[in-house]
């Protein structure tokens, strides 16, 4: 019964969000085994583009490290966030979401070229969880009930989280730079006077992704059963008379 209704859960998560998930779960797994070595992923310049070893690149974001605490919380906050904006903001729209992927990981690995930085995955979940927050600014959020807040302020209570367990906040840093620039030249700077579409997805993707209007028959959970939450509690977003005060 646990493994069909794991079967069924699985089988419900949008395509993105479980082949990126998959992924990074097969790659932990596969190190965790000793099947493969840490030293094989990680993100290294020099035998990238001097020795070709190019799965390197994506290798880098799969990896959070071996099956612990850290390891946990960054695959909850991956799975989750990334889930939402895919079933949310992002519904019906794969393709744009892959380009969002796309252009994230390109932004961390030319940034990665000037800092030290071998994996790459807790800077994108932080990426995904500041796009998510910044699109959905009216919900509300606990942090392990110790304090409420509206979810823009997500990405700097976690970054100030990694502060307070020693954690170097640079990757947290380098997430958000990345998410902001992505939502504001998506979201901010096209609702401008004289503003424009800067980010347009290319159209093979759209064409390999998207389906027809009439053939989209996914079915997405609603938010408010998901688990997992890690000490983030949502609450009910104000009602239409509340967001027009605010």
């Amino acid at each position: 019964m646990a493994a069909q209704t794991f079967q069924q859960e699985y089988m419900q998560m949008p395509p993105i969000t479980r082949a990126y998930t998959t992924a990074c779960v097969l790659t932990t797994l596969a190190v965790q085994l000793d099947i493969i070595s840490p030293f094989q992923i990680y993100f290294n310049p020099d035998l990238i583009f001097r020795q070709y070893q190019l799965w390197r690149i994506v290798t880098s974001f799969l990896y959070f490290g071996p099956i612990g605490f850290n390891f946990l919380f960054n695959m909850i906050f991956a799975y989750r966030y990334c889930r939402m904006l895919e079933e949310g903001s992002f519904r019906g729209k794969p393709a744009d979401f892959l380009f969002m992927f796309l252009f994230g990981g390109f932004f961390m690995v030319v940034m990665a070229l000037f800092v030290n930085l071998v994996f790459l995955g807790s800077a994108f979940t932080m990426m995904l969880v500041y796009v998510w927050s910044r699109r959905n600014p009216y919900i509300r959020l606990n942090f392990f009930g110790l304090m409420n807040f509206q979810a823009p302020f997500l990405p700097w209570v976690l970054l100030g989280f990694s502060l307070l367990i020693g954690n170097s906040v640079i990757i947290d840093m380098m997430g958000i730079a990345i998410g902001h620039i992505y939502f504001f030249l998506e979201d901010v700077f096209p609702q401008q006077q004289g503003g424009f579409k800067v980010l347009k997805t290319p159209g093979i993707l759209k064409s390999l992704l998207d389906a027809p209007p009439d053939q989209d028959d996914y079915n997405p959970l609603p938010e408010e059963g998901e688990g997992f939450n890690r000490g983030l509690g949502r609450q009910q977003p104000p009602n239409q008379d509340e967001q027009a005060e605010q």
